[in-house]
């Protein structure tokens, strides 16, 4: 018989404490590929995504400006003058929905990744993949948005491509934009520069762009005046750091939303995001839908917003800064960070408790952007 004498019984705390140190090994660990075949999670931004990242493109392509792993990469020229460059595809369906284009969000969303990158947006490419048939008329409905928000937002579409393909092959209109920016010096925007204490400032409402494509589609039988919120953010940008030089890091939250970039900036800081949900600015028509379709504002993505973390005593200047522009109007602190658990993201309940946000794994709403 196994003598128990001397042994005592685990304190709450303790129990408390090997629980968090079991969730911070787990989600220390990334994502593994194990699909054998291309699912539509694999592009929603989640954990697909980046199993399917690092298993194959990131294997393949390796390099330190790749591993950078950001909206854009950060490169330095010879002369040491650094530029960000970035490249997104666009897949949206429909092709025009209540308050944008697949054309406004081919321009709007590299602009946003070379923005929250550091960089003033200069110079755009346009590829674009159209199916047999499509209406030239369309066409050129959708070329007039991409040129109205890139002279809006002053910056060149200076080159590109077309190709056709077969009808069938690519639902009406497929478009890839790259884009090239120049980082003023001394901007240095990192998830290593983040620190316990710091705060989330979101510069507006979260979710308009995904509720307002699914209520497009028009198979929900939902009535909703939602409208996409596609534009471009450098000017916010640009107010948050002059109002906010030591600000640390900025995400937009496209696919996946606000959920999974925080979940990302705290695997790559090491620290944990703590959102407070009576914070989070979601409109009463977005919150609707949403709860009608079982699915959380957190994981819907946006297309004129963005998250930036700065220090609590900017944070304020911040927030004041954004709501000087028309963009900015609803900006507001979200969340802090916090040195444990590390690796987690928690959401402050309105009742007074607490749950994880996790980084997705399918994908609740396919073909958004």
């Amino acid at each position: 018989m196994t003598s128990h004498a001397g042994t005592r019984p685990a304190t709450a705390e303790e129990r408390e404490d090997r629980v968090l140190e079991r969730i911070t090994a787990f989600r220390k660990r990334r994502p593994r590929l194990i699909d054998e075949v291309i699912t539509l999670a694999h592009g929603a931004g989640g954990k697909s995504s980046a199993a399917l990242v690092d298993a194959v493109f990131l294997e393949a392509f390796r390099n330190p400006e790749l591993e950078q792993m950001g909206d854009g990469a950060v490169l330095t020229l010879p002369s040491g003058e650094r530029l960000a460059f970035s490249t997104d595809s666009f897949v949206v369906s429909p092709l025009q929905f209540p308050g944008g284009s697949i054309g406004h969000l081919a321009v709007h969303g590299t602009i946003n990744d070379l923005a929250v990158s550091g960089a003033k947006p200069q110079w755009l490419s346009a590829a674009f993949v159209i199916q047999e048939g499509f209406a030239i008329a369309k066409l050129k409905e959708i070329v007039a948005d991409m040129a109205t928000a890139a002279r809006e937002a002053g910056v060149s579409l200076v080159t590109g491509d077309t190709k056709v393909v077969p009808k069938g092959a690519a639902d009406g209109m497929y478009i890839t934009t790259a884009g090239v920016g120049v980082i003023p010096a001394g901007r240095e925007l990192s998830a290593q520069k983040v620190r316990p204490g710091d705060k989330l400032v979101l510069s507006g409402t979260l979710g308009d762009h995904g509720m307002a494509v699914m209520m497009a589609r028009g198979d929900m039988g939902i009535d909703a005046d939602i409208h996409s919120d596609t534009a471009p953010v450098h000017e916010l940008v640009d107010l948050v750091l002059a109002a906010a030089p030591s600000t640390r890091w900025m995400r937009d939250p496209t696919r996946g939303g606000l959920g999974t970039i925080c979940n990302e900036l705290a695997q790559d800081s090491g620290l944990a995001v703590i959102l407070d949900e009576a914070s989070l600015p979601v409109l009463p028509m977005v919150l609707g839908a949403c709860d009608m379709l079982g699915i959380d504002p957190l994981y819907v993505a946006n297309e004129g917003k963005f998250v930036a973390v700065v220090p609590a005593d900017e944070a304020e200047a911040a927030v004041a800064a954004l709501r000087s522009h028309p963009l900015g109007a609803a900006a507001v602190i979200v969340g802090e960070i916090v040195e444990q658990p590390e690796g987690v993201v928690a959401l402050r309940t309105a009742f007074g408790g607490s749950r994880i946000v996790d980084m997705l794994v399918g994908d609740p709403l396919p073909r958004i952007c």
